[in-house]
């Protein structure tokens, strides 16, 4: 497990697009932020305190253990912006919002692989909840 970073560098070299309901943005990363690695426990989630932007990072798309930090930090009160960055796909961004990511950045390959398009596409996320159609 890797310890969480407040961080305002860029976290890499690679270029990197934001995911938000409504497409693409360029991917900032405000001073402060605090990035969390998707390793780690809920148990030792840290507290986020004041800061801007709290980042869940994922290692691949398979990894899911950062869906469940987002859930865990959100039923703690936070009521911040939290970013899931890594090589996610268009088809988990319904997931992601759900656990509670306000946006989600991923690397530029993934992003031309599935443009903006294939993003929109689930940006209906809260429409297509099964529990909506079981009257949950």
């Amino acid at each position: 497990m890797t310890a969480p970073t407040s961080s305002g560098a860029p976290h890499s070299e690679t270029p990197t697009t934001l995911v938000r309901d409504d497409g693409f943005h360029p991917a900032e990363t405000p001073e402060g932020a605090l990035v969390i690695p998707g390793d780690t426990r809920t148990e030792a989630l840290p507290d986020p305190g004041a800061a801007p932007l709290v980042i869940v990072t994922f290692a691949s798309f398979s990894d899911g253990r950062g869906f469940t930090l987002a859930r865990a930090l959100r039923a703690r009160g936070f009521t911040g912006r939290l970013r899931a960055r890594g090589p996610l796909i268009a088809d988990q961004y319904a997931m992601a919002r759900r656990s509670g990511f306000d946006e989600v950045e991923i690397p530029a390959e993934i992003a031309q692989r599935q443009p903006q398009a294939h993003w929109l596409y689930r940006a209906d996320w809260q429409a297509h909840d099964y529990r909506r159609r079981f009257g949950a």
